[in-house]
């Protein structure tokens, strides 16, 4: 018997997709040569993989039993490749994905120590919301990726890096109008005000609706900006209130004039960020001097905002 590598990455794009088109495209190969490579894997096993139809392909409960050994195969592959290019620790390729209401901030430091480090390191930032990052995450197309918790998918690890605590930014007149002592302001404690928050999808706007006690149909809700440069220019613009992290604090108020920030009470609240892998994934060397460098520079902002605007 033999069975090849890229045939089996054939066969889990067929199984992924369920049919032998947009299998082809997916791993840039023409229909009629995969469909020969999947009818040369059936006749090396002797079974049939996949029922064919009209407009779709169907997995037999022998090709689902296939399936489980090609995706232990890709695992064990992958281990293999990191275990190789991370032989000497942080150096090589790194495909780092990141949430956009971090990337943009704790980017620079991060890449400045990376290649302080190792000036030839290649670094490949994939910015995207949490459902898709821990699909690339599983599906081997990143190594790692920073997120806020929790994370709840099968197979994946988190390393805590620091706390990113949330503070109420506005208008001065928006503000004003609260009419609470910053020793008394809580997120569920916003009255009728007007929040705005992220167009649905980032796990910010769930966090602050949760913080909130708001739902998404709620009168008072608006979720349209697409970015946190967005959200603070109009809540600069008077058209309500949204919820900062520390981490973005500095940049999004230096770049914006008008916005004010003011602090919760405490315990105040905030989200826990973390460095997200895969449990295959080797875990000594690389990954600890990765989460090293972003909870160095991550902690290094947020202490900043701290030290410097302790009553926002």
């Amino acid at each position: 018997m033999n069975i090849t590598l890229r045939q089996l990455s054939y066969f889990r794009a067929l199984a992924a997709q369920r049919h032998f088109g947009r299998a082809a495209e997916m791993v840039s190969i023409s229909q009629p040569a995969l469909s020969v490579q999947i009818r040369e894997m059936e006749a090396q096993l002797g079974q049939p993989l996949v029922e064919r139809r009209a407009r779709h392909a169907i997995l037999t409960p022998f090709g689902r039993l296939i399936l489980n050994h090609a995706e232990r195969v890709h695992a064990e592959m992958q281990s293999l490749e990191e275990a190789a290019r991370w032989q000497g620790g942080l150096s090589g390729r790194l495909r780092l994905g990141m949430i956009p209401t971090i990337a943009p901030y704790i980017l620079p430091g991060t890449l400045e120590a990376l290649r302080s480090h190792d000036i030839s390191m290649d670094v490949q930032i994939h910015e995207s919301k949490t459902e898709r990052l821990i699909a690339d995450l599983s599906d081997g197309a990143l190594d790692a990726a920073v997120m806020a918790l929790p994370v709840e998918a099968d197979g994946l690890h988190a390393i805590p890096l620091f706390e990113d605590r949330f503070l109420l930014a506005g208008s001065n007149a928006r503000l004003q109008a609260l009419g609470a002592g910053v020793e008394a302001l809580r997120p569920d404690g916003l009255g009728d005000a007007q929040l705005l928050l992220l167009e649905d999808g980032h796990c910010l706007t769930d966090q602050a609706l949760d913080l909130c006690g708001r739902g998404r149909q709620h009168a008072q809700i608006d979720m349209a900006a697409s970015s946190l440069a967005t959200l603070t220019r109009l809540v600069a613009a008077g058209f309500g209130l949204t919820l900062m992290p520390e981490l973005a604090a500095m940049t999004e108020t230096r770049s914006t004039s008008g916005v004010h920030l003011m602090r919760f009470a405490g315990p105040e609240p905030g989200r826990e960020i973390a460095l997200v892998h895969r449990m295959a994934t080797r875990t000594e060397g690389w990954l600890d001097q990765l989460a090293g460098v972003l909870a160095r520079v991550g902690s290094a902002l947020i202490e900043d905002v701290r030290i410097t605007t302790p009553e926002l």
